[in-house]
């Protein structure tokens, strides 16, 4: 039998180890996709500690249910190598993007087709092995995504910092009030989401990044203005130049000074989608909530049907490639201390 090669977390905060064994064969309607690019996610950083952070010094455990070695990696993109008998043979072969964010298929989220929100779900990468490796294990054939003429790299990325920047950019269409939009921290999400809200949005797209770096390429990537939220009077500044804060705002980051800022910063009548992971505790005194009447929302991750539609947009050539850059697949425990040190600029993609 075949040897599958991966790198794997052995151990709860310590380094990726590579290790070897045989290659799954696939059952039912499962498929065996050889990896050919898979994105390293911010996502991975939380799996490796085996925490999120709650603020206040609480942590989340992480870890439950979890059985090392395990691989992590959700951003797939690969060739199909095998397929199980329910599934038809021609499908050997063919070039696919693999839709991580799996259900259990049973429960009423499932349903409803928010395979996203299930309590028992399979996540590629996060609770069922994924894309750090040679091959993975596809529970069925129907989250696989045909990407051609996209680069495969690109395509890869779609599959998380692309359909989480799509849905959370999504809440904010069609919305009465639409003077500006506010993109905060430029990460591989928060780039994918600038590239994005350009074709979904006829207003100016306007970002925000403690990063010099990151707000170049955003401005050379077309976004219309760029602030440094640590500048002094930078809020004082903003709701003067903007006539009263943001209509819209996204938070990419998810910390608690990204989530102060973002209320600051926004409008009377606006609405913060949060869709970063970096943790922490936010708190709001509840009179000014009211008093500014902002709409709230968080947000993680993508349906099938949204990656569905990230994908037409994207092959239609609707969308701007983002910042990336393609290294080895061993070499991935270097780039996920590079991004923890924050010295990653657009999307890291490990290849095979």
């Amino acid at each position: 039998m075949a040897l599958m090669r991966r790198q794997s977390l052995v151990k709860f905060d310590a380094p990726l180890c590579e290790t070897i064994v045989d290659t799954p064969k696939p059952k039912g309607a499962e498929v065996l996709v050889r990896i050919e690019r898979c994105g390293l996610c911010h996502s991975d950083l939380h799996i490796q500690d085996g925490y999120a952070d709650l603020g206040g010094g609480k942590k989340l455990d992480t870890t439950r249910g979890m059985t090392l070695p395990f691989t992590l990696g959700h951003e797939i993109a690969g060739v199909v190598d095998e397929v199980g008998p329910d599934v038809p043979a021609n499908l050997v072969g063919a070039k696919k993007a693999v839709f991580p964010w799996i259900g259990c298929g049973q429960c009423r989220d499932c349903a409803n087709g928010d395979e996203n929100l299930c309590a028992k779900q399979r996540f590629l990468g996060v609770s069922i092995d994924g894309g750090f490796a040679t091959h993975v294990l596809v529970p069925d054939a129907k989250y696989l995504l045909d990407y051609d003429p996209l680069p495969v790299n690109q395509a890869a990325t779609l599959m998380c910092s692309g359909v989480t920047a799509y849905g959370a950019l999504k809440r904010l269409v069609d919305r009465p009030r639409q003077r500006n939009l506010l993109l905060i921290g430029l990460g591989g999400v928060g780039m994918m989401g600038l590239s994005f809200a350009q074709a979904m949005f006829k207003q100016p797209i306007t970002v925000a990044d403690l990063s010099p770096a990151a707000r170049e390429s955003a401005l050379k990537n077309g976004a219309a203005g760029a602030y440094d939220p640590a500048e002094p009077d930078v809020i004082k500044r903003i709701l003067k130049e903007t006539e009263g804060g943001f209509d819209e705002v996204v938070d990419f980051a998810g910390n608690e000074k990204s989530m102060a800022f973002a209320v600051a910063v926004a409008a009377r009548g606006g609405k913060i989608v949060v869709s970063g992971l970096m943790g922490g505790q936010f708190t709001l005194p509840m009179v000014q909530w009211v008093y500014k009447r902002m709409t709230i929302e968080g947000f993680m991750v993508g349906t099938l049907t949204e990656a569905q539609e990230l994908m037409a947009l994207a092959r239609a050539g609707k969308i701007k490639p983002t910042p990336m850059r393609e290294e080895p697949m061993g070499d991935v425990q270097k780039w996920i201390d590079e991004l923890r040190a924050g010295k990653v600029v657009g999307r890291i993609v490990l290849k095979n």
